[in-house]
């Protein structure tokens, strides 16, 4: 049946692609759509591993049924993340298979509850248990907080297959072409990284216990909720993510800045310029007010500089820019360098908002603070050129 892509013998791919949705939890656009990836075991018991979005339960529930044998139910749904776009289809399965038993731990018990109003035929399940399906074997590894507390990951010990929900998926639909060595991993690789920088970076913490509980496993297979099946190479995803929760980054800046009426934006070209003269090779400039915070996040998330630029507005920072400040410090980006400039008319307040942001304890402060009043002097120039200077000469220690 189309849409159904063998993983390893006798478990397959049975996920969906979207295109539809614009936006990823009402917040971060997906221009290439995203992938539910499903994954239904069949040994002498049926399992499903994670279902998908409401919207898909019609084809998806086609593709369960081609791969049952005549009369057959599905046995066991594990749910490893309840959020909707993973748990969406779970009532409507339970509609058609009844008597498939619900399998997650405490915690997912209680949303199980709380989201669908289902109590019956759960089965909870601690770290490290298992479920044998005959033929293959389940085992559960808790792993709260990465990036919900009930989250946790299903490990086939026979075929050796990671189930890792939203571990190590990104955005991006796959259609049809699933795994790491049939797709574009230069595409795939930033869209991961914009997925961790925009969902699960917050959590960084957690997903280092994560790894490291995971650490001794052998695995074959990554088999994330979305995007490609790591099957080739499962090591080069663990390693990504391995640095990126670290907060490890690589040469570069992100220049932010944001402008009612362009003295601010001159601002930001002299720094501009002065890194250019630097010859610093990768900098990302977004304008604040145009460019979606998720874009801006995947680059600071990438880069060991950044330099914060706004006018002032009402006596506080320009509202675009104030919304970046508060996701950055919900983040807890840390590692990173960071200059700030800005300039104000008749009251100040949004360079004196940055510079308390850029002193939270996680940053590293290069001066220097440039404010400029009205419109910026040769002065001010000259100093927003420094800034550029002395970031690039930092980043690249």
């Amino acid at each position: 049946m189309l849409g159904i892509i063998p993983v390893r013998e006798n478990m397959f791919w049975i996920g969906m692609n979207d295109h539809e949705t614009d936006l990823f939890e009402s917040i971060w656009p997906l221009p290439r759509g995203v992938s539910y990836n499903s994954f239904l075991v069949r040994g002498e018991k049926i399992a499903v591993i994670d279902a998908v979005k409401s919207n898909f339960i019609a084809a998806y529930t086609d593709k369960i049924r081609a791969l049952l044998p005549p009369g057959g139910s599905v046995d066991y749904l594990i749910v490893n993340h309840m959020e909707p776009d993973h748990s969406g289809a779970l009532k409507a399965m339970r509609g058609i298979f009844p008597d498939m038993k619900i399998v997650g731990n405490k915690k997912t018990a209680e949303f199980i509850r709380d989201f669908y109003g289902i109590a019956d035929n759960v089965i909870s399940v601690d770290d490290g248990s298992s479920l044998d399906l005959g033929g293959f074997k389940l085992k559960f590894f808790l792993t709260p907080m990465v990036h919900w507390p009930e989250t946790m990951v299903t490990y086939e010990e026979t075929q050796k297959v990671l189930f890792s929900c939203d571990a190590f998926g990104g955005f991006g639909a796959l259609d049809n072409r699933i795994f790491d060595d049939e797709s574009d991993l230069v595409y795939f690789e930033n869209e991961i990284l914009r997925y961790y920088s925009n969902i699960v970076g917050r959590y960084s913490n957690m997903v280092q216990r994560a790894i490291d509980k995971l650490k001794d496993l052998e695995i074959a297979v990554i088999a994330p909720s979305h995007g490609p099946i790591w099957r080739k190479n499962p090591a080069h995803i663990i390693a990504l993510y391995d640095r990126w929760s670290r907060h490890e980054t690589e040469e570069g800046v992100v220049l932010v800045y944001a402008s009612m009426y362009g003295n601010t934006c001159r601002m930001m070209e002299a720094i501009s310029q002065s890194l250019a003269e630097e010859k610093m090779e990768k900098v990302r400039v977004h304008d604040i007010s145009r460019s979606h915070v998720s874009f801006v996040l995947v680059d600071i998330w990438r880069f060991r500089g950044m330099i914060l630029g706004s006018p002032t507005y009402n006596t506080k920072l320009f509202p675009p820019m104030q919304s970046l400040v508060h996701i950055l410090e919900n983040e807890e980006v840390r590692n990173r360098f960071i200059g700030v400039f800005g300039s104000y008319s008749w009251s100040k307040g949004a360079v004196n908002a940055l510079h308390e942001f850029a002193c939270c304890g996680r940053l590293t402060l290069v001066e220097p603070v440039v404010e400029a009043k009205c419109a910026p002097t040769a002065a001010d120039l000259e100093q927003c050129r420094l800034l550029g200077k002395n970031m690039a000469q930092m980043v690249r220690r």
